[in-house]
């Protein structure tokens, strides 16, 4: 299967930066990583507040439905990582590399 990538462009609340970033890193990746996808970089623009990162999917099944997987697991569940306490914004949306 084609791999597919996504690109997120999240809005962080103001002064929650540095954190999402640490629990991002601590909590995500690892069980995003469990489940098969893969973290093409991270980048922060402090003068926005923003975390952009890219996912990608190259498994049996289509990104989505991995993706629903992901957040119905157990183990999302057990994190205790809300999204809604970080996020203000987020622009999500799938890319084609051309280089």
């Amino acid at each position: 299967m084609a791999k597919i990538t996504q690109l997120r462009t999240y809005t962080i609340r103001e002064g929650l930066l540095d954190e999402w970033v640490d629990r991002w890193a601590d909590l995500v990746v690892p069980l995003r990583l469990e489940f098969g996808f893969e973290i093409g970089g991270a980048w922060i623009d402090r003068e926005r507040s923003q975390f952009i990162w890219t996912i990608s999917y190259a498994g049996a099944g289509s990104f989505e439905e991995r993706n629903a997987a992901y957040w119905a697991s157990p183990k999302r569940t057990a994190m205790g990582l809300d999204p809604k306490d970080y996020l203000v914004a987020r622009d999500v949306r799938f890319v084609s590399k051309v280089l």
